[in-house]
């Protein structure tokens, strides 16, 4: 079985799988590769050949295209509306495939009409139907084929705006340019899309590159995320490659979580998930290295004051060019704080060896720098610097949030949680360099 790969309009490679081996392999066209400014789909997946065994090499391109699926229930929805196992992981590339994340497609060879472009109205009395229909009725499943494979946990859609209007689209030529992102089925979670837009919105005024986000109300609220692989010239719209978190440092998406068997007793100190540590060496690749250290630095340090233990390697994405990897603008980005019933509160990615907020110490953050090599000076100075931008912004955006329709009562607590988290970092950190003495 073989399925073309795509990025955008251009063939980049095909992805093979051999059923009776049970291995996939992936070999990219000579066209590609001869381009001045080619470049690979993952680091794991060198233009080069790397020099490893064909179960290695199958391993890295299941773990890569894998990466590619929807999470949880929506991998459940999918799957059973395409009749194909959730482990069926060709079933379910040849069912998603069209439409991913970033500039990826991947196609069956000569399948008819796959290039056929389609573009539907889809009317807020429409969106609210369904809306309403999500406990009986799977929101990923719109005229009868699952409209998205991004990989999340959350309900979403992906549209492309113009105007005032949103429309379901298909086919090469056309191009989803936002996500919508509804609250959530369960009560209990509740004004998450104020939540997001309030901490999206923060983080923008405080400088930090982040995907533009908008709060409609149909009267249901839904966010509306502008799509940062995207490329807009008048009404023409590409697609820009990139990929995660866990691609980026070839993990499953299981291994989202640097902690990836859990906080039980017996297995909390196997830390063989992402973690920052990673993430920094990592990003030495990128065309411009102290750039790169600074953005990441940035995002760790805000999801800290945010008070979002949540912030995972999915919840990282990176262009790939030809001079390496390049950080996107930071997304998903909420207060996980304020659902301490349903969300877990131990840090996706620990910050030295604290894994919450509790743990979190001047010595912690010290041992962050020693595994990160990040000097204590720069760290202290961005929390302090992080601080000053945040309350500097906090009252005009808690205002902007509150006009345009946020709850009241989710903005006002995530407030207070960020202004704890200031304080309590603000006491911190001019005590991490001298940490670094015990370290």
């Amino acid at each position: 079985m073989q399925l073309e790969v795509w990025l955008d309009r251009e063939r980049v490679g095909t992805l093979a799988y051999d059923a009776t081996q049970h291995r996939f392999s992936f070999a990219y066209t000579a066209d590609w590769c001869a381009r001045p400014a080619a470049y690979p789909l993952s680091p794991a997946l060198p233009l080069a050949p790397a020099a490893s065994s064909a179960d290695d090499h199958s391993a890295r391109v299941r773990r890569f295209f894998e990466n590619l699926l929807p999470e949880g229930q929506a991998l459940e929805e999918a799957a059973r509306a395409n009749r194909v196992s959730k482990g069926n992981l060709v079933g379910l590339l040849i069912a998603l495939g069209r439409e991913t994340a970033g500039a990826l497609r991947l196609v069956l060879p000569d399948s008819p009409g796959r290039d056929q472009p389609h573009k539907r109205l889809l009317t807020p009395d429409e969106l609210t139907q369904r809306l309403r229909q999500r406990p009986h009725v799977p929101f990923t499943v719109w005229d009868d084929k699952v409209r998205l494979s991004i990989a999340d946990f959350q309900d979403k859609l992906a549209v492309l705006t113009e105007g005032e209007d949103w429309y379901l689209v298909e086919g090469p030529d056309l191009a989803s340019t936002h996500i919508l992102k509804p609250d959530p089925v369960d009560p209990r979670l509740a004004g998450l899309t104020s939540n997001e837009f309030f901490c999206m919105r923060l983080a923008a005024a405080t400088g930090l590159d982040t995907a533009p986000v908008e709060l409609h109300h149909l009267p249901e609220p839904v966010l509306s995320v502008a799509r940062f692989d995207r490329d807009r010239d008048g009404t023409a719209v590409r697609r820009r490659h990139v990929i995660d978190g866990c691609q980026l440092l070839n993990l499953a998406g299981s291994y989202k979580y640097e902690r990836p068997y859990g906080d039980h007793p017996h297995v909390r100190e196997i830390r063989d998930g992402a973690s920052l540590g990673r993430f920094f060496a990592a990003i030495a690749a990128s065309p411009q290295p102290a750039k790169a250290r600074l953005q990441l630095l940035r995002w760790q340090v805000f999801q800290v004051l945010l008070g979002n233990a949540d912030a995972h390697a999915k919840n990282l994405s990176f262009f790939m060019t030809a001079a390496g990897p390049v950080q996107a603008p930071a997304y998903d980005l909420t207060c996980s704080a304020l659902y301490p019933a349903q969300v877990s509160q131990t840090f996706a990615m620990a910050v030295g060896d604290a894994f919450s907020t509790e743990e979190l110490s001047a010595y912690e953050w010290a041992q962050f720098c020693a595994a990160t090599d990040t000097h204590p000076t720069q760290v202290r100075k961005e929390i302090e610097r992080r601080v000053r931008l945040i309350r500097r912004q906090l009252p005009a955006v808690r205002a902007a949030a509150m006009d345009a329709g946020a709850v009241e009562a989710v903005i006002e607590a995530i407030s207070t949680i960020v202004e704890q988290q200031c304080r309590r970092q603000l006491e911190l950190a001019p005590q991490i360099r001298e940490m670094m003495a015990v370290v």
